[in-house]
């Protein structure tokens, strides 16, 4: 199977996703094999809904349309141009996904199918509805990836490499059971804005969307505010306001009653607004519905700060404050050249 053959594939995977959109789940004529899986998949949907509590159709058909979209020829050429997959020695990479928002092991799932490898899969107990019968589509386009997707819910066995997201904790199992293979091992990361008292009001409506989108449980989800002294956040909690519908969301709603009655006992010191608590700290990962923020008073000492934190995390979201910062309200449209803890994974499973 050529790595042309692949891309077909994955663009034909991409226009069957292409039918399922917040604005409507609408069938398409031109969708290969359709006719088996359409009605399958919503079925699907909503068996993922009732499963995870967090997994809300919104958010799900957010999803969705984010990889209709990367699975377009134009995106997919820029993705493998710089690799050459041609004469790859075919390997088994297991991946060991996390479950935290829907499909989110899904870039390494079609890295290593794109690249000529079989994949070993363990999913997440959380996502674990999705994903097979997206492969099962992919086999439908070509029976040739029976031999090249497994999935189990056991111990792994038998594979060459590994990619393996967990928390730090996890990571260090990782590191030491995995030890002898190739692997890329991925840990906490978070994701950070740098606020200067002078953003517009549609930049602090777009970082809103970088703050709740999920419910915030992405590592792409902005979890802490670095702000000047004297920052004023009544034009921030302004922004933010159409977000308190979160509010409706039991889930949600019983974190924020939670976290802000700890506070509250503990006597910290916080901001609240009925749906979303501020609370000045020097972490990058804050609970579900509270935001950390720390001071600055000079910006070159905080992009010093940011390089030595850099391992910790994913994106920097600012207007002009560093090269490679993500623009108010983008952190949710990562492209595929935009790899988990910046591992190029392509260029991973090229050389092993």
């Amino acid at each position: 199977m050529s790595i042309q053959l692949r891309k077909s594939n994955f663009i034909e995977l991409g226009k069957f996703l292409n039918q399922f959109r917040r604005d409507g789940i609408e069938q398409h004529k031109d969708v290969i094999n359709n006719a088996d899986f359409f009605e399958d998949f919503k079925e699907q949907i909503e068996r993922a809904i009732h499963h995870n509590g967090w997994f809300t159709p919104e958010n799900i058909l957010f999803a969705l349309e984010g990889w209709s979209e990367s699975l377009k020829s134009t995106n997919l050429d820029k993705w493998i141009k710089p690799y050459n997959f041609d004469a790859v020695d075919p390997k088994t990479v297991g991946i060991i996904m996390a479950g935290n928002i829907p499909l989110v092991g899904f870039h390494d799932f079609i890295s290593v199918l794109i690249s000529g490898h079989k994949v070993l899969v363990k999913q997440s107990s959380n996502d674990m509805i999705l994903l097979p019968i997206l492969a099962n589509y992919l086999i439908s386009l070509d029976s040739k990836y029976k031999d090249k997707i497994e999935f189990t819910e056991n111990r792994m066995n038998n594979f060459e490499a590994v990619i393996a997201t967990g928390s730090n904790n996890t990571s260090r199992y990782f590191e030491y059971y995995f030890a002898n293979k190739k692997s890329i091992i991925r840990k906490n990361r978070n994701s950070v804005a740098i606020l200067t008292g002078k953003e517009t009001t549609e930049e602090l409506i777009a970082l809103g969307h970088d703050i709740f989108k999920y419910f915030g449980l992405g590592c792409r989800s902005v979890s802490k505010l670095y702000v000047p002294e004297n920052y004023d956040f009544d034009a921030f909690y302004k922004a933010i306001a159409p977000w308190a519908s979160l509010m409706n969301h039991a889930k949600y709603a019983n974190n924020y009653d939670y976290n802000k009655a700890v506070y509250l006992m503990s006597e910290f010191k916080m901001l609240d607004n009925g749906f979303l608590v501020l609370k000045e700290d020097q972490s990058f990962g804050s609970p579900i519905a509270t935001v950390f923020y720390e001071k600055y008073s000079d910006l070159e000492a905080l992009k010093a700060t940011i390089q030595e934190n850099k391992e910790n995390l994913q994106c920097v979201v600012a207007n002009d404050f560093m090269e490679t910062e993500i623009p108010f309200g983008k952190t949710q449209y990562p492209q595929l050249w935009d790899y988990a803890d910046n591992i190029d994974t392509l260029e991973f499973l090229e050389n092993i």
